[in-house]
């Protein structure tokens, strides 16, 4: 079975000596997909916080979904941590578009070993969407 798939490819200038491409999914089996970005700062523990930014992996437009998101936050107190998990539901706003609450638990690190809580809430990002 073959499911057709729309989309662009992107070189990535990451300033290693490989030479990369990511791939960005347009459509997928017919139906628009698309990705939002997000970021902020985690809770301050242990005397400093973390900076986060990334973009969530890609679901379908129209239809109730959530995303899956992943970032590794800023270097600070020498360590980084890193943020996963599944945002909550699409949530619509009057007039179009949406938005989703994510919140959780960095990964345990630092020369004391620690945690930050991070929550935000993300909005549609609708130039990555056809409709």
């Amino acid at each position: 079975m073959e499911i057709p798939i729309t989309g662009f490819v992107v070189h990535s200038n990451d300033g290693d000596s490989q030479h990369t491409h990511k791939l960005y999914i347009t459509s997928w089996n017919g139906r628009v997909v698309h990705s939002h970005p997000f970021s902020g700062y985690t809770s301050i523990d242990n005397g400093h916080k973390h900076h986060y930014i990334g973009l969530t992996e890609a679901a379908p437009s129209g239809v109730p979904h959530v995303h899956h998101y992943y970032a590794e936050t800023s270097f600070d107190d020498g360590h980084t941590h890193q943020i996963r998990g599944t945002t909550g539901p699409s949530i619509p706003i009057a007039g179009g578009g949406h938005y989703h609450y994510f919140e959780g638990v960095t990964t345990m690190n630092g020369r004391q070993p620690h945690v930050h809580m991070y929550r935000e809430a993300i909005q549609e990002m609708r130039s990555w969407s056809k409709g």
